[in-house]
């Protein structure tokens, strides 16, 4: 059974760090790019970072660069996401996922809520 479990989301003040963690189960997860992605309310879900199988390439979304960080350790078989300077419109549901050619996988998301 595929799982991914994320946690550390909740309420974090503006300019504030927060670190989301993802912990995979049920496939093999060095074969997958792991993308986190966000959807605030009212708004279309959208990717905020990928991170290849092997670690050796990350891409962001323009407004998260020089912000957030995402990282993995495929022998935990978890992966990270590290955000730093928030916004209030980092507000959303952070989704942890899995993808290997057409197969995506998805956790069932923790809040993000930045204010003060």
């Amino acid at each position: 059974q595929v799982q991914l479990v994320e946690s550390g989301g909740g309420l974090v003040q503006p300019g504030g760090p927060l670190g989301l963690s993802c912990e995979a189960s049920g496939f093999i997860f060095r074969l997958y790019a792991m993308p986190w992605t966000r959807q605030a309310p009212g708004k279309e879900r959208e990717l905020v970072a990928a991170i290849s199988n092997t670690g050796d390439s990350t891409n962001y979304a323009d407004s998260v660069k020089g912000r957030f960080t995402v990282s993995r350790d495929n022998a935990k078989k978890m992966v990270y996401l590290q955000m730093n300077n928030l916004k209030p419109d980092d507000t959303a549901v952070y989704y942890c996922n899995a993808s290997l050619g057409r197969i995506t996988y998805w956790g069932q998301g923790t809040q993000v809520t930045v204010s003060s």
